[in-house]
């Protein structure tokens, strides 16, 4: 035998054996969010960050695809199915419709979701624990007394609290019913404005003029999406908007004691990395983001009829002008 015939084919094995480690050693995730506005952008670049910081760089070693389902969740269905249908080593879910959506179609692909206010409720996962199912990810769920105590700060009489959100999000409902049960023990009503789509969120806000004394937001999609006509409404009535999303202040919010969600995009990703590098999406227990941040806006304030403390002011992570 010709040990020499054989040395460039062995050469070209080793080639081809190192070009498939290599492929193997690539990674894919598909990211989907329910619509885009800048608290569930913010997620999406704290994913993408937070995977690279972990050594998975997109266009590098890492398939990366993103798309949005516009607000419509008959869309969010179809980015679903078609994420599920690509096979990636990850689907990350941003928001509750399109973690439903994700959930739903899929029992094997490991899913992470963010932005959720509460994922029992939502059923994406029985309990708080680790799921042993294909399901993990970040809640951004807040402590509604700390929020009503932000908002005593802002308007110290408030008894009547308006709300404007979808009915048909699983988040924003869990919110309305824990307020429901929290606010008579504070002395206060809530009045709500019901917005299936972002196209009504305007026309809700103008129905509780008069009614309220302060509009609270919670991370309902239709409003965050269409929040500039909810500060119009704020201004021409002088209602002031509190918050609970920080970016929601940069956009006109008086204030907001809330998540800063890029953080929790990056909370988010760390959860992926540890999947893409082989962890069990079931092994590993939901979360909750747990850095909390004020932010308030004089400015807005003072459009909106109301006149921030000093204390207030001196507080604040971040003062918006």
């Amino acid at each position: 035998m010709n040990f020499k015939s054989w040395a460039p084919l062995g050469a070209i094995a080793l080639a081809i054996a190192s070009m498939t480690s290599a492929h193997a050693a690539d990674k894919s995730v598909a990211v989907t969010a329910i619509v885009e506005h800048p608290a569930l952008d913010a997620v999406r670049d704290g994913v993408q960050a937070a995977l690279k910081d972990a050594g998975f760089e997109a266009g590098k070693n890492l398939k990366w695809q993103y798309q949005s389902a516009q607000g419509n969740t008959g869309t969010a269905a179809q980015i679903a199915r078609k994420f599920v249908g690509d096979k990636p080593d990850a689907i990350v879910a941003i928001a509750t419709p399109s973690a439903q959506a994700v959930v739903a179609s899929t029992k094997t692909v490991p899913v992470v979701f963010s932005a959720v206010t509460d994922p029992v409720a939502a059923k994406l996962v029985a309990s708080w624990e680790p799921s042993k199912t294909n399901v993990t990810g970040v809640s951004d769920l807040l402590a509604l007394d700390k929020q009503m105590d932000l908002v005593k700060q802002v308007v110290p009489g408030a008894k009547r609290i308006g709300m404007v959100y979808n009915p048909g999000e699983a988040n924003s409902v869990v919110v309305v019913k824990e307020l429901q049960k929290l606010l008579p023990s504070l002395g206060m009503t809530l009045v709500e404005a019901a917005a299936p789509r972002s196209v009504d969120v305007g026309s809700a806000a103008r129905s509780l003029i008069g009614k309220v004394d302060v509009i609270y937001t919670n991370t309902d999609n239709n409003v965050v999406s269409a929040y500039e006509s909810l500060v119009k409404v704020g201004q021409d009535a002088k209602i002031p908007l509190v918050a609970s999303d920080t970016d929601s202040v940069k956009r006109g919010a008086v204030a907001a004691y809330g998540i800063n969600y890029r953080d929790l995009g990056e909370q988010t990703g760390r959860m992926v990395a540890r999947i893409l590098k082989g962890e069990a999406a079931g092994s590993i227990k939901p979360e909750v983001s747990t850095k909390m941040e004020l932010f308030v806006n004089p400015g807005a304030a003072e459009k909106q009829g109301v006149k921030l403390s000093d204390a207030l002011i001196k507080s604040a992570a971040q003062v918006v002008q």
